[in-house]
């Protein structure tokens, strides 16, 4: 790592000075404790920061949140807003290869009571209506009509084939559909990886949770999402799969040649970029749309199998059982959205990569559920401690452009993992000393999410937390966990 004048701002602000002689454009600003920043320093992510900041057109500061670790281009838990209007950028790598991997949690009337003697049957009966794995393939067969649908319409897709209910709309960013999406910018090769790819959750750090509510914070926003102790949620994490993983492939090949093309000098070519408005940038924003099209119908069809696997499983008792989604969140991510900058409202692209939207009370973009309160954020956890939902803030709108953290964040890399971590001893002491039921495909898969190779989840939200960027509205603990 370079050396850099940190400052600490606040207890859990600090910004790395802006270095013209490194060519940044704007200073990083990093939401961190003193013992997550040593982890920071340690880990070259201070580098991507920096690096970040260099790009054309950046706005503010570069951003980093508490669970911030190393990743593609961009730091995972980096957020940074570019104008188009001064050649700002859109780049694949602020993105990530698995586009709208994002997060859905799903409200049931079900308490702890109902099910807690009955936990690991009920488990069972669910993972055998979830396909998952690396490469897994879905039980929904896509035409190529239905594939092109798919990506240009997203969840009015689901809705008019039945596995969505059309007022399920208002509890998904943007309606369930970024209507910039144009199915031509995908390439033939990323719509074949889709086709078998739909209602499946994948591997590596996807899962399927199973949750009961530990603690309520705000009541009054908890019953508005209709939580309440030792409620059941239904956590779902996944994203594009191998779609969203082409496009960026594909992208990041013709972004090398416009970075070069635009002449924009790179301090690291996984920067790869062009202006937002070039017809490169418009046409990567136009095939990334489709992927985020594509991710939000496909956590829509696990939340109709997981349901429906559910109410079967239960039986009689079904008809009188209410299940349905609080919020879905994406956190890879870049959108064109509309921020004030210095007094005035502008249109700038943010890129989010492992970093979730946080908007405040009374944004335009949240539907009538969640105008009043602000944005649901849902931060899973690391299957062995808690997740939370949290709210966004109108703090975050001013200093962050609406955003805040979207999970743990790693501290130990998934090869470290394995090598000092068994899989089926992991399995083991779960349900032993926490009664948590752990149903996985892999071993060593399992080994590398490993709650110890995260940071702990309660700091990192106590930061963003105490920082302004969201506020708490309940704390969630594990029962169940389905992983590829």
């Amino acid at each position: 790592m370079a050396e850099y004048e940190i400052i600490q701002l606040s207890e859990y602000k600090w910004e790395v000075k802006q270095d013209e002689n490194l060519g940044m454009r704007v200073p990083g600003i990093i939401y961190s404790d003193s013992q997550l920043m040593e982890h920071c320093r340690g880990e070259g992510v201070i580098d991507q920061v920096v690096n970040v900041s260099t790009l054309p057109g950046i706005i503010k500061a570069s951003f980093a949140m508490p669970d911030i670790h190393f990743g593609y281009g961009f730091p995972i838990g980096g957020v940074a807003a570019f104008d188009p209007e001064t050649g700002g950028v859109i780049s694949p790598g602020g993105v990530g290869f698995d586009i709208s991997c994002g997060v859905r949690a799903i409200r049931s009337d079900l308490v702890l009571e109902d099910i807690k003697n009955k936990l690991e049957d009920m488990m069972s009966f669910i993972s055998f209506s979830i396909p998952r794995g690396l490469g897994g393939k879905g039980k929904i067969s896509l035409s190529k009509k239905d594939m092109e649908e798919v990506l240009s319409t997203g969840i009015d897709w689901a809705v008019n084939r039945g596995y969505c209910d059309e007022k399920e709309k208002q509890h998904i960013e943007e309606g369930g559909r970024v209507k910039e999406a144009d199915p031509l910018y995908v390439s033939e090769e990323a719509k074949k990886r889709g086709y078998g790819q739909l209602g499946t959750l994948g591997s590596g750090n996807h899962f399927l949770e199973v949750q009961a509510v530990d603690r309520i914070y705000d009541e009054y926003a908890a019953g508005i999402m209709g939580l309440r102790e030792s409620g059941i949620v239904i956590m779902v994490h996944t994203g594009s799969r191998g779609l969203g993983h082409q496009i960026c492939s594909d992208y990041l090949r013709i972004m090398q040649k416009a970075s070069s093309k635009y002449e924009i000098k790179l301090p690291d070519k996984q920067l790869a970029c062009a202006p937002v408005y070039s017809d490169e940038g418009k046409n990567y924003y136009r095939a990334m749309a489709c992927g985020a099209n594509y991710a939000m119908v496909n956590r829509q069809c696990l939340t109709y199998q997981v349901t429906s696997a559910l109410k079967k499983y239960l039986g009689e008792s079904s008809d009188s059982t209410d299940i349905s989604t609080i919020y879905d969140v994406s956190h890879n991510i870049a959108r064109l959205e509309e921020h004030d900058i210095n007094g005035s409202r502008r249109k700038v692209c943010v890129h989010r990569k492992g970093a979730t939207r946080s908007f405040g009370p009374g944004r335009p973009e949240l539907s009538s559920a969640y105008r009043e309160i602000g944005q649901p954020v849902i931060i899973p956890g690391d299957m062995g401690t808690y997740s939370f939902i949290l709210l966004g803030t109108e703090t975050a709108m001013a200093e962050s452009f609406g955003s805040t953290c979207h999970g743990a964040g790693r501290m130990m890399s998934r090869s470290k993992a394995k090598k000092i971590i068994r899989g089926d001893e992991l399995k083991k002491s779960l349900k032993i000393d926490k009664g948590i039921i752990v149903i996985a495909d892999s071993m060593p898969g399992l080994a590398e999410e490993a709650p110890q190779a995260y940071k702990d989840i309660c700091r990192v939200v106590n930061v963003s937390c105490m920082a302004g960027l969201s506020k708490k509205v309940a704390r969630l603990r594990p029962l169940g966990v389905i992983k590829g």
